[in-house]
């Protein structure tokens, strides 16, 4: 009877510890599918992509690697001549998200702060959201090697320059140590400008040239579906 009565008391007090055990801790939510990211990788041939569409095609492959689910990617790149490009009018409508999901614009206005308050906040593409594919930080002003100068080939509002001087290294289809791309700076940082996108001209369009100021050739990569 003693037994009986013990194991009672044992159901009683598991099915009471059961009623007031606190919930499993729910799982957190995995982060939205990113839509930007610096490319890990530079093409190895300084600004020589082979164009327009072979820029477009490096960040494509980098993206498929890393298992995203978006099938559209695009270079912010400009191009320059009678068929003049805008980085801008190319990567979609945002927003745009890194792999860690934080937001790096809601729009192309606010990427490029077209309205004085986006201006004076800025979008939030900064040392430590300007990710890459694989989640990474590259490498910043203060890393050795410096690898900020990211190409862009525009202004400052994400266009093509209007002007016959070369800001493209030949739409980017020229390696050699001439000619120029203007590059950004995705850690806001040097060269007494902060832009991303607009900091400086390269000295050349080869490898070297493009290390000698701190890149590596690298791309800003983003979603345009």
């Amino acid at each position: 009877m003693k037994a009986l009565l013990f194991s009672a008391a044992l159901l009683a007090a598991s099915a009471a510890n059961a009623q007031t055990a606190p919930p499993a801790a729910a799982s957190a939510p995995p982060p939205p599918p990113f839509t930007f990211f610096v490319t890990s990788t530079g093409a190895g041939n300084g600004a020589n992509y082979g164009g327009l569409e072979g820029a477009d095609a490096h960040c494509q492959k980098l993206a498929d690697a890393a298992g995203t689910p978006y099938k559209s990617w695009r270079a912010y790149l400009s191009t320059q001549g009678p068929n003049a490009v805008n980085a801008r009018d190319r990567i979609g409508k945002g927003p745009w998200t890194n792999v860690r999901g934080q937001v790096i614009a809601r729009d192309v206005a606010h990427l490029h702060g077209d309205t004085l308050e986006q201006a004076q906040l800025g979008s939030n593409l900064t040392r430590n959201t300007a990710l890459t594919e694989k989640g990474e930080r590259p490498k910043a002003a203060g890393d050795t090697p410096n690898e900020h100068d990211i190409l862009t080939g525009s202004t400052a509002d994400g266009r093509a320059y209007p002007d016959a001087a070369d800001h493209t290294c030949r739409n980017y289809s020229a390696g050699g140590d001439e000619g120029s791309v203007q590059l950004g700076h995705f850690d806001r940082t040097g060269g007494g400008n902060a832009s991303w996108n607009s900091a400086h001209a390269s000295r050349g369009c080869s490898q070297p040239k493009l290390v000698s100021t701190g890149g590596a050739g690298l791309l800003y990569c983003f979603a345009a579906n």
